[in-house]
């Protein structure tokens, strides 16, 4: 298994996939899910270059606050960067297994695409938990891959660049199980909502159309696909967008849930 590295390169890119049109969209549902009010303070598990945690930082205002938690320092040093002027945040490198944060001690939590790539899903659920008061809610969101519809002149090839995708993924369809694991770690009002992100135009502002040159590089660092077969799938999908051919789904899930009183 060949892991994306969230070093500087990808997080640069990252910015760029975090603004488009789709993945503002996405930013949307997670809010309204989230329904974090004024006073909460948040806990944001994953939280990449911080998106999410200032604009968390506003809904909470001044008697709230928000603790965001990476792996990755490039990543938290971006959100860092993108948090400056607020004194009622903080950050903290640590992997979602380990949170570095007290008992009982948010309103509520958020973990966004992040699951599909932590090996011991359960184990950062119960972290989430242990991490929330009594009464807290938690949103959870992530892709199953396996729900990709992509139109192809050359579909053996695209079956091909998908398998080597997948493999930066520990769960490619993490969603199957979050239901029964949120019960598990000891969550209840378990809920799931379907979205899809679908897409008729290649356009970096939609979700498939962002995918096709990070998966174009992506598959050929990995192994498995060569770069002449890489740029021939990046350079198929570029055609059908130009004759109006290109198609793009991919469906992801929000689950809510919270801790018992």
């Amino acid at each position: 298994m060949s892991q994306l590295e969230f070093d500087r390169r990808l997080v640069e890119r990252l910015e760029r996939l975090y603004a488009t049109r789709d993945v503002l969209r996405r930013r949307v549902l997670v809010r309204a899910a989230l329904g974090a009010q004024r006073g909460d303070r948040v806990l944001d598990v994953g939280c990449g270059p911080g998106f999410y945690v200032t604009e968390l930082l506003e809904a909470v205002g001044s008697d709230g606050s928000v603790v965001g938690v990476d792996a990755s320092g490039d990543m938290l040093a971006v959100a860092a960067e993108r948090a400056q002027g607020y004194d009622n945040v903080e950050f903290y490198e640590a992997d979602a297994t380990s949170l570095p944060v007290p008992n009982a001690s948010f309103e509520r939590a958020l973990c966004v695409q992040v699951l599909e790539y932590v090996r011991d899903v359960s184990g950062a659920l119960r972290e989430m938990h242990r991490a929330l008061r009594p009464g807290g809610r938690v949103v959870v969101w992530d892709v199953d891959w396996a729900t990709v519809s992509w139109h192809a002149t050359a579909p053996q090839l695209t079956r091909r660049v998908l398998a080597a995708w997948d493999k930066h993924l520990t769960h490619p369809s993490a969603p199957r199980l979050l239901a029964a694991q949120l019960r598990d770690a000891g969550f209840e009002d378990v809920e799931m909502d379907a979205h899809p992100f679908a897409t008729t135009e290649l356009t970096p502002e939609a979700y498939g159309g962002s995918l096709v040159p990070l998966l174009e590089q992506y598959v050929t660092e990995q192994g498995g696909i060569s770069h002449e077969e890489a740029k021939a799938w990046a350079d198929e999908q570029r055609g059908l967008g130009e004759r109006g051919e290109f198609f793009f789904t991919v469906t992801q899930f929000c689950f809510t849930a919270t801790r018992p009183n």
